[in-house]
């Protein structure tokens, strides 16, 4: 895959995101589509993460995040482009 065919970008997911089991969801379903990034609560409600991989791949992630696990409420999703970390894996950090 060439550098043309990836995608990164830094979501924050705004709602009911927080103690639904929202971050374990990510990192299962990130781990599914083959992404690599990161995820994790932040201080205000929020839940911040990074998906980096297949243009398409990544694009199946914001949708997907629109719902979110069956406890979730989603209000948005605010996505902005990123530079790809470079990373192996997907992984759950602490709160920021």
């Amino acid at each position: 895959m060439s550098a043309d065919d990836r995608k990164a970008v830094r979501v924050r997911i705004q709602g009911k995101v927080q103690g639904v089991w929202y971050r374990g969801w990510t990192v299962e379903r990130a781990g599914t589509l083959g992404l690599t990034g990161w995820v994790r609560n932040r201080s205000d409600g929020t839940v911040e993460a990074l998906f980096a991989g297949p243009a398409d791949a990544v694009d199946r992630m914001l949708e997907d995040c629109r719902r979110g696990p069956p406890s979730a409420i989603v209000r948005d999703v605010v996505s902005e482009p990123e530079q790809d970390p470079g990373m192996a894996g997907f992984e759950q950090r602490p709160t920021a």
